[in-house]
């Protein structure tokens, strides 16, 4: 309470009646470094998603439906936990006239007009902004494991000049003179390159301009890239904090810019002197459309993780009850698990690995405080994935610790028809995953039940885990097209008892019939859940082909006595 109090004693200097903070970095990345987690700071919450309004008589804390429960726990002290998108942050102050203060290097003028846009508060950029004011940290700057990298040409689907030619054909398509490319992974995409900005994803921070003759100005910290690295492109490098005197010279000219993640700061310089045209960052659509040996890379990924995680499971079913196994060291094994493969580079996402009633938290986080011991009787769910040098994995399996209750069974079992539901629905020319989204809900339904998030999302080629503009949601228009990846993760949720997900990841395959989803990921399926008398016959035969292919791609790898357990998980029901 003492640091809001701290913020709040700011707002009469800059006199304000209240002050936004944002989960993210001016980067708009979904991971971002500790030193720039000004939510977690000031609230205590560490999700991966939230906003904070802080007036003067009350704080709020705004989350999406996977993080209402965890904001409780973390946050409820000090701060009114509210979901999105129920109830908006412009609900809340609807009908006050409020001075409310901003950073605009954290904002988009659209995330500012999708949380605040039906209020009759006025909104005051402050350039400084107000919780660093407060919050005194060291940075540590690891220079050496900083610096980007190019993907080898193995790992490569397109060179990066073919990618150029493709915006600048856009460009000259829409009429535009610049695209100012702001999302870091965009860049990563379009120049094939990674770098190591954040824990979970290999993103470069950087931001890119690029007009119609293929000049390019690529901003960065400078240090982070060497002079071979320079040489291999015809680029113009320059330093990251004079992007902004750059942009300013810029007149009378046409520019698209990312309105996700082009922050209103530079959104500003760009619209005083030039028009800025109503398109989006065509990288978004290039990027979710994989190529033929991305493909193929990626599936060599899934068989190394797949062999990894389906170890750990039978370590776990055979070890839970004989030792001390914690949800924390549980997730230890796994990564250690990973690690044992040479091209496993780090995480894609922290862990998740809850039993028990920590499994009902969509997004836990074990700490040593919530950390619960794997018990007889109880399920657990584990949510995990690895950064392969040529791929992005996340997959969700929910395990049976001799669990015995009719009830859960009933559930898991309603959720496998959903994703089996999913993984074989029929795609057209202009299937959308709102459609999609519904069959994954639909035995659920039947008996009154529901999840809080999405049935699936995009994912990045050894990028971003969670990656648009497709997904598999209520509210997402997009088509689906070949080579486009997609989780697949309908769950179920039981506050204070249980969790229940299965995720795989699929991608669009085309064939002379038309495209049809196939699965990316090998790991068994818990059977012990299943109640094989609901499911009909085309589902068995899904769920038995699925584990024919999974014993096939993981009993190279396995010793004599996994074999043996991998033949029993994969057996026909």
């Amino acid at each position: 309470m003492e640091k809001i109090e701290k913020l709040k004693k700011i707002f009469k200097r800059e006199r304000i009646d209240g002050y936004v903070i944002p989960k993210n970095d001016e980067f708009f990345s979904e991971y971002i470094p500790d030193h720039n987690d000004r939510l977690n700071f000031i609230s205590g919450f560490s999700g991966s998603y939230g906003l904070a309004l802080i007036l003067k008589d009350k704080n709020y804390l705004f989350v999406d439906g996977r993080y209402t429960l965890q904001a409780n726990n973390q946050s409820k002290k000090n701060f009114e936990v509210v979901t999105i998108p129920e109830k908006m942050p412009s609900d809340i102050i609807r009908r006050k006239k409020l001075l409310v203060g901003f950073d605009p290097n954290l904002f988009t003028k659209k995330s500012l007009s999708i949380f605040f846009g039906k209020s009759e508060c006025e909104f005051k950029p402050l350039y400084k902004n107000l919780v660093d004011e407060i919050w005194r940290r060291k940075i540590k700057k690891n220079k050496n494991k900083n610096k980007f990298f190019i993907l080898p040409a193995g790992s490569v689907g397109e060179k990066y000049q073919s990618k150029i030619n493709k915006i600048t054909n856009y460009l000259k398509r829409k009429k535009s003179d610049f695209l100012f490319i702001t999302a870091s992974e965009n860049n990563a995409w379009l120049f094939n390159i990674r770098g190591r900005d954040t824990k979970y994803t290999p993103i470069p921070y950087c931001y890119v301009l690029i007009d119609k003759n293929k000049n390019i100005k690529f901003f960065c910290d400078l240090k982070k890239i060497s002079s071979t690295f320079k040489s291999y492109f015809n680029v113009e490098f320059l330093d990251i904090k004079i992007c902004f005197k750059i942009l300013s010279k810029i007149k009378s000219n046409k520019f698209i810019i990312d309105k996700n993640s082009c922050s209103y700061f530079f959104e500003n310089i760009i619209s005083k002197n030039n028009k800025i045209l109503n398109f989006q960052d065509p990288i978004y659509f290039f990027k979710a459309i994989k190529g033929k040996q991305e493909i193929e890379n990626i599936k060599k990924a899934h068989v190394f993780d797949g062999v990894a995680l389906t170890k750990y499971l039978f370590w776990l079913k055979k070890n839970f009850d004989k030792k001390k196994i914690t949800e924390i060291s549980a997730s230890q094994k796994l990564f250690n698990f990973r690690k044992k493969n040479k091209r496993f580079k780090f995480l894609s996402f922290p862990t998740i690995s809850g039993t028990g009633p920590n499994g009902a938290i969509i997004h836990y986080k074990a700490t040593k405080k919530t950390n619960r011991r794997l018990k007889k009787g109880d399920i657990y769910l584990v949510d995990s994935g690895g950064q392969y040098e040529f791929g992005t994995t996340d997959v969700t399996r929910t395990i049976s610790l001799k669990n015995s209750n009719k009830r859960i069974k009933d559930i898991f079992t309603r959720v496998l028809k959903g994703h089996i539901a999913v993984a074989n629905f029929k795609l057209k020319n202009n299937t959308s995953g709102a459609e999609i989204d519904f069959s994954a809900r639909k035995y659920l339904k039947q008996i009154g039940l529901n999840y809080a998030h999405g049935t699936g999302h995009g994912v990045g080629y050894f990028l971003n885990v969670h990656e648009g503009p497709h997904a598999i949601s209520k509210k997402n228009n997009i088509n689906f097209q070949k080579g486009m990846i997609v989780s697949n993760e309908p769950g179920y949720y039981e506050k204070n008892k249980f969790g229940i997900r299965i995720e795989n990841l699929i991608y669009v395959k085309g064939n002379r019939k038309g495209n049809t989803f196939e699965n990316l990921t090998m790991a068994p399926i818990e059977k012990d859940l299943i109640m094989q008398e609901s499911l009909n016959k085309n589902e068995k035969k899904w769920l038995n082909d699925y584990h024919k292919t999974v014993f096939r791609k993981l009993v190279k790898s396995m010793n004599k006595i996994e074999a043996l357990e991998l033949k029993k998980a994969c057996s026909a029901i």
